[in-house]
Formats: structure tokens, sequence, C-alpha cells
């Protein structure tokens, strides 16, 4: 996708996952890249990988990469990060808000049993840091811009013993559908990948039984990749997709079909 060459990408989550895989396929590609997570050891090293995993790509020289500790969660820190990339790189192009939690009752926890600390975590993150993301990114994009917000299969149906969780990822389908209609006369796009079981840490810190549930539900039989659902995201923000927005992408392996 030679039209992401030069282009300049903000990513949040980058140090692991989807995040990861997602950064690593840009960069390739020719991306400048501004990254962003709250684990200031892990991004160090996620740098280090997303370097190591271009050299099958199709960039030509090596694109510049930026790295920022932020916590999604706090709106301050979100801006400066965007105002730090805008300044650094003199625009902003395209950007793939993915960092996201699960909370630790994914899969076991009643509605009833969530307590407030729970709920403002998963929602904090999942849906307020999207919207801190999206927030910031859309006041700084011109004309040609994208965004990609990552929701979940469980944001496009209901989820029992996932409610907090599954909510949010309803929120930010909503918020993406929204946001593309505000910002289409602009000539900004914005869509979200809505993934079923991917290859992450995240998902490896469920226990086999829930995974087993799952997995029962997979026409694919198996579990997918980051750079499965990272072709998604990249795709998206390239020019390849440029009469796409407010869309929500399924990658579940036919979960949901």
């Amino acid at each position: 996708m030679s039209s992401l060459a030069g282009k300049v990408v903000a990513v949040t989550g980058a140090a692991s996952g989807m995040g990861l895989a997602t950064a690593a396929r840009l960069y390739a590609h020719g991306a400048r890249l501004s990254v962003a997570d709250i684990n200031q050891e892990a991004l160090s090293k996620a740098v280090d990988q997303i370097k190591a995993k271009a050299t099958g790509g199709t960039s030509s020289g090596t694109p510049e990469i930026l790295t920022t500790v932020v916590d999604v969660r706090q709106s301050k820190q979100v801006d400066a990060w965007i105002d730090k990339t805008v300044k650094h790189f003199g625009r902003l192009d395209a950007a793939a808000n993915i960092a996201g939690v699960l909370g630790k009752n994914f899969g076991v926890g009643d509605l009833t049993e969530i307590d407030d600390d729970e709920f403002d975590y998963i929602t904090s993150v999942n849906f307020k840091g999207v919207f801190n993301c999206l927030r910031a990114e859309l006041r700084v994009m011109e004309k040609g811009a994208s965004v990609v917000n990552a929701s979940s299969t469980t944001g496009l149906e209901g989820h029992p013993k996932n409610s907090v969780y599954s909510a949010t990822k309803h929120a930010v389908v909503g918020l993406t559908k929204s946001a593309a209609g505000e910002v289409g006369a602009r000539g900004i796009r914005v869509n979200c990948v809505a993934p079923g079981i991917i290859r992450t840490p995240m998902v490896a810190s469920l226990d086999a039984d829930k995974l087993d549930s799952v997995f029962s539900r997979v026409p694919l039989a198996r579990v997918a990749e980051p750079d499965e659902a990272a072709n998604i995201f990249t795709f998206l923000l390239s020019d390849e997709a440029s009469y796409v927005t407010g869309s929500a992408f399924v990658v579940d392996g036919g979960m949901l079909s």
C-alpha cells in the first residue's frame, strides 16, 4: 500500500498485540509513526520489533518512530501526545486507536458482581480512552485523514458475563459511526474494526474453559493472529479505502455468521 508511504500515523496500544502488529505493518509500508502505550519498557522493546518486522515490507529507507508514554484515560496526556506528534512531524494523517482492556471478570462476572472500580476501569480505557484520542486527533486532522478505532465482536451482539466490556465496545461502534457523520464533509474517514479472538497477551490471560466456549462458535476453528487484524486496520487507514467510512469491519473467523 504505497499510499501509506510518508504518512504520519498515531497508534495507541502499540507495545503489544494488535497495536504492535498494526504499527509494524504501517511502518513496513513506509509510514512515519507516533506510537503510544502506558508501559515505557514494553514500548521501547516494541520499537525494535517494529523495525525488525519491517524488513519484509515494501518501504525504502527507515521511517521515523516517535514514542510517548500515554495513559489514554487522561485527556491531558492524550492532547499533549497529539500536540507533540504534530509539532514533530508537521501534521497527523491517520490514527489507530487500539488500546484496550478486558477487565478482571471477563467471562465470569455477572453484571451484579461488577464493582464500581472495575466498571470505571474498563469504561475509562475502552470508551473514554478512544473518545479522548479521537477528539484530539480530529481537532488537528485535515482532508484525506483516516481514523480506525478498535471495537470487538462483543460490540455487535450481547455478551453475557462480559456486560461492561461489551457495552464499551458497542459504544465505540456508536462513536465511530457518529464521528464519521460529523467529519465526512471535511474529507476525513472514521471506521472501526471488530475482532473476534486474536492471539494477544490480553487473550492469553483467559483460562482454557473461556476460550473453548468461544472457539466452539468459530467456523474457521482457530484463533486469529494479530497480523490478520492489522491487515484490516492498515487497509482502512490507507487511500485504498478512500470511500469507506462509518463502518465496523468484522475479523472473527465467521463467529458472527
